[in-house]
């Protein structure tokens, strides 16, 4: 009986070893850490958000880096196609805002457990607490791999998922890509995206664990306008995070943000032009105007938002309402409508939900995952240079390339 082996225990390479066909080859499933699926535990806050039940263009709009390559895996094995196999496996799943689909349960292990009840139950030997350094090659094709205590296992075909460098500590350290390298593939530089952003302001300090509902978020390269979106918002100990900061910094990119000159704008009064919210301000100040400032304020805004609101108009909080001057309150309404930002740097892997960069997809074929440099290989999940926004396009970029590569290796 022929052989394949799957590296990795995560989306891509569990998603190829449910799929694999048992009856003609022997499968092994090679992971390093002591369980399956330990990033995917983590995922959706540990609600696994699996993958989006949006329309193939929307989907495609969500993919940031090299869309192209994913049309021949999606179209063969799209998200409503993951809906249903998870269904299949007993997974009762459902859709939320923005049709994210989720596990009933609210649970990621269930998740988990769907793909690992399925792997065993088709004969695959599962492996733990097992890594492989290097891929076994002899003249020119991949014949198999090599252990770290320096065994080596044969194989007639290997499929590489070991993941990206994102959240490290569940085992995503770059590995694959030291492996690919050996056999000609060229890694992209790697970035942290989906995360959030460390910004100049000390102050942010005092926001720590604030969240905003409907504001906008507007990042801007030297003055210009970049993406905006309306949404939700966490404010850090060291900077900005939150669903509309996550997908700015991805859209924008850690090397732009490094590289400086990246200033984030939040308009916590979007539903308000500027005319409309100096009126409301004057109704607040002509109600109460003997009343501090700062306490009125608070009709606007979070209790912790006030004092800095309070220094960014230049009005000291203990001054009278009825003292406020139209200069003044043109500063208040400037301060509200663009609270500013300067960006340093993003949050790094440790807090990453995906990688920027990976494995070049010119060298590897888009139907199969196969390497174009060396037969018998195949590539999938994040360590390709492919990563979306989030809302579960991530999760499906790696179901969808682990189905494709363990489609090919069954039509061999």
């Amino acid at each position: 009986m022929e052989r394949v082996i799957v590296v990795g225990g995560g989306a891509a390479g569990m998603m190829a070893a449910s799929l694999l066909d048992t009856d003609r080859y022997g499968v092994t499933l090679i992971e390093k850490n002591e369980k399956l699926g330990k990033k995917l535990y983590i995922t959706g806050k540990g609600r696994c958000n699996l993958t989006n039940a949006c329309d193939r263009e929307t989907f495609f709009e969500n993919i940031i880096e090299n869309k192209r390559f994913m049309y021949s895996s999606f179209a063969a094995f799209d998200n409503f196609s993951v809906i249903d196999r998870f269904e299949s496996l007993g997974l009762k799943t459902k859709t939320e805002r923005g049709n994210r689909v989720f596990p009933v349960s609210d649970h990621s292990s269930d998740v988990i457990k769907a793909l690992e009840t399925e792997i065993r139950k088709r004969g695959v030997s599962v492996k733990l607490n097992t890594e492989v350094i290097k891929l076994d090659t002899k003249d020119g094709r991949c014949c198999g791999v090599v252990l770290k205590d320096g065994t080596a296992l044969s194989a007639d075909a290997v499929i590489l998922a070991t993941g990206g460098l994102s959240y490290p500590s569940t085992g995503s350290t770059g590995e694959g890509f030291d492996m690919v390298r050996t056999v000609g593939h060229d890694v992209t530089k790697l970035y942290p995206s989906l995360c959030s952003v460390i910004v100049k302001e000390d102050f942010v300090k005092e926001l720590e664990g604030l969240s905003l509902k409907n504001v906008t978020v507007t990042f801007k390269k030297k003055g210009k306008k970049i993406i905006s979106d309306l949404g939700e918002m966490l404010f850090t100990d060291r900077g900005l995070s939150g669903p509309l900061i996550l997908s700015g910094q991805a859209f924008v990119g850690e090397k732009s943000i490094s590289e400086g000159d990246v200033t984030i704008h939040i308009d916590l009064k979007p539903a308000l032009d500027e005319g409309t919210l100096e009126k409301r301000i004057i109704r607040e100040f002509d109600e109460e105007p003997h009343r501090q400032f700062g306490n009125v304020l608070r009709k606007l805004l979070p209790a912790r938002l006030t004092r800095i609101m309070a220094l960014a108009s230049g009005i000291a909080s203990d001054r009278e309402a009825c003292t406020v001057t139209k200069a003044e309150r043109a500063r208040l309404v400037g301060a509200l409508k663009d609270f500013e930002f300067h960006a340093l740097r993003s949050g790094g892997f440790g807090e990453a939900v995906v990688t920027r960069g990976g494995v070049e997809v010119g060298k590897v074929d888009p139907k199969t995952m196969g390497s174009k440099l060396c037969p018998g290989l195949y590539i999938a999940g994040e360590m390709l240079d492919v990563d979306a926004f989030t809302g579960g396009f991530n999760l499906q970029i790696a179901w969808s390339t682990g189905a494709a590569a363990a489609r090919a290796v069954n039509n061999r």
